[in-house]
């Protein structure tokens, strides 16, 4: 009876997504404050009944309840409960249902908190939310039934993806779709404010903390999602470049320049018909990557393999939303307003530069990932990976970096140039000494680490520059979130710029007792073991490693599943203060040899460290944010 009570709720849900739309055209039809009440009340119901929905698939995972045809392909009962109930969102049908559940919810908290915005747009707003929402209802209800039933009910699961069977599933699908709803609650701001022709800086102070909580998320969401790559599939990189890494870094980068464009709007009144573009791009890039990850036309470990049918249902709401929302921007753009001008050397113009320089970013990255999808139509195979990605965005991030480094320095509206200059002697000088430095003791590394290592000192002496001189109990708390969010960006370009340069890998056949050099450590493999794990069997190799004094044993595993019939490699990496030894276990050769894969990588943490960084400055700008604008209310209702 679960799973019938969980399709029950998402029908009611659905049905009340098409009310609330429906709402919402006649509260911008008549005015009516009846219309407008109902709508918030409707949104609520409508994320509560999607969260009912979501709730009965955890449960009927955790039941283990064979006669669910969801569960059967992607559970066994002899599964870790937390892969059970994780394994809920681990697939297609469940990954949608929760990515509609947080969209419910999202809009829901719209129509509960949001009392700033003028009534017609609110209405606007969460009328096109519930519009985006109807779709998804309509391809879980129609094409992906997550609550479809078995009979008769098979004795046991296919399992889950041995792969997937790690705590990441339970923290980086979740944080990632709630950064993608946050860029759907955006996208309906600006199509609520074209609507109502009302697009200024009161429309972009409502959805700068929705912009400011998808971009926390999705940063949260893609550094969690790194690490667990780098240490589940043993192949000792964090970024890979596949296209559906990519799916995720696209929105992030689009997330990235709607940040600093609202910012814009919202304290300046400038930028208004690019926020506006932004919106509806940022979201753009979030349903393409659900396209990408669903539609079947991608190999991928993140690729979920469905069949065309439901990539074709994808792409058609696609076509409808963003279609749609260019239609509505291209019919108003004409009405929104200038807005407050600038001079080019401002913080202003410093904002558009750095968004210039992500678009031709997302734009390089949106080419390399779908041109071979194209040529492939056309019966042409390539691929393109990390060498192109490189060599095209690497210049540009590079140059982003120094715009990122300027911008806080520049003064609002205008700027002298000396002075500019003068706030740069810090940064500049600690890049040439860093520079120099590097060739001299380490020689020469390549141009791209020397430069990334080379600017990332410079930017991260730029970024804590705006609390000179300030008083910084005083600080706003969001001028500490830019300066947390900059220096992270300073110390994950570091890592990886250490990671390019000075990492070293061996691939070897050893027998027990040969030792091994790799950086500075000696490895030796001491022997292997079978060992056996809740819902697997393997070998366990014993590696002892040396440098200087200092002894440690690394165990890395080959494990065996029997629900799918899978063979994965666990890593053994060991995380020291300047970097992480990265041990592989492969197979025995025949002759008494194990293959070893090794790798010493300095100062690799670092990677994490920013994007945790860049993510606690997301934070701190948004409690900053929220906390002064409940101020400036209560002043308000005070006065």
């Amino acid at each position: 009876m679960i799973a019938e009570a969980g399709l029950v709720a998402l029908w009611l849900a659905a049905a009340l997504a098409l009310l609330q739309f429906a709402l919402g055209a006649l509260a911008l039809r008549t005015g009516r404050e009846e219309a407008m009440l109902g709508i918030r009340r409707v949104a609520v119901a409508q994320g509560l009944l999607a969260s009912v929905a979501m709730a009965c698939l955890i449960a009927v995972f955790a039941a283990s309840d064979m006669s669910v045809k969801l569960v059967v392909e992607n559970s066994h009962s002899a599964k870790p409960m937390l892969y059970k109930i994780a394994g809920a969102w681990g697939n297609h049908e469940g990954s949608m249902l929760l990515w509609v559940t947080i969209l419910g919810l999202a809009g829901g908290a719209v129509a509960m908190l949001e009392h700033r915005l003028e009534e017609r747009t609110l209405a606007a707003t969460l009328g096109a939310q519930a519009l985006i929402a109807a779709g998804f209802y309509a391809f879980l209800l129609i094409a992906s039934n997550p609550f479809a039933r078995l009979w008769p009910a098979p004795a046991d699961g296919l399992g889950l993806n041995p792969l997937l069977q790690d705590p990441g599933l339970a923290f980086h699908p979740p944080t990632l779709y709630i950064g993608y709803v946050g860029l759907s609650v955006a996208f309906s701001f600006a199509v609520g404010a074209l609507v109502t022709r009302d697009v200024g800086a009161v429309f972009a102070k409502a959805m700068r903390p929705w912009v400011l909580g998808a971009w926390i998320f999705l940063t949260l969401g893609i550094t969690a999602g790194s690490y667990w790559a780098y240490y589940e599939l043993g192949w000792g990189g964090w970024w890979f470049w596949d296209p559906v890494e990519n799916a995720s870094l696209m929105p992030w980068l689009a997330a990235t320049a709607l940040l600093h464009s609202v910012t814009v709007l919202a304290t300046r009144d400038g930028l208004r018909a690019w926020t506006v573009m932004l919106a509806v791009v940022a979201f753009s890039m979030s349903m393409i990557g659900t396209f990408l990850v669903r539609s079947g036309i991608l190999t991928s470990v993140h690729a979920f393999a469905v069949d065309p049918t439901r990539g074709a249902f994808i792409l058609a709401l696609l076509l409808i939303y963003i279609g749609g929302a260019l239609a509505l921007f291209a019919l108003r753009v004409g009405t929104v307003r200038q807005g407050t001008t600038f001079e080019l050397l401002s913080r202003e113009g410093g904002l558009v530069l750095n968004n210039l320089l992500l678009t031709v970013i997302l734009g390089i990255v949106l080419i390399g990932t779908l041109y071979p999808l194209v040529a492939a139509g056309f019966g042409v195979q390539l691929s393109i990976g990390a060498p192109f990605f490189n060599k095209a965005a690497g210049p540009i991030a590079l140059a982003l970096v120094i715009a990122m480094a300027a911008g806080p320095l520049i003064r609002w509206r205008r700027d002298d140039g000396q002075a500019v200059l003068a706030q740069l002697t810090y940064p500049t000088a600690a890049a040439c000494f860093s520079g120099a430095g590097l060739v001299v003791l380490a020689g020469w590394i390549g141009l791209l680490p020397l430069l990334g290592l080379a600017l990332s000192a410079g930017l991260a002496v730029a970024s804590v520059l705006p609390l000179v001189g300030r008083n910084l109990r005083r600080t706003p708390m969001f001028t500490w979130g830019m300066v947390v969010a900059h220096l992270g960006i300073a110390v994950s370009l570091a890592g990886m710029a250490c990671d390019a340069a000075f990492t070293t890998e061996r691939l070897v056949a050893v027998r027990p007792g040969e030792p091994v050099r790799v950086g500075p450590f000696s490895v030796t493999l001491v022997g292997i073991a079978p060992v056996l794990g809740e819902n697997w069997s393997g070998l366990e190799g014993r590696l002892i490693a040396t440098r200087d004094d200092d002894t440690m044993v690394l165990r890395p595993q080959q494990r065996f599943f029997a629900n799918p019939p899978t063979t994965t490699s666990e890593t053994a990496i060991r995380t020291m203060l300047d970097g992480q030894l990265y041990t592989v276990l492969g197979a025995a050769d025949g002759q008494g040899r194990w293959q070893l894969r090794l790798w010493w990588k300095p100062w690799v943490t670092l990677i994490w460290l920013g994007g945790a960084l860049i993510a606690l400055g997301g934070a701190l700008s948004l409690i900053g944010r929220v906390a002064r604008d409940r101020r400036a209310a209560l002043r308000e209702i005070w006065a």
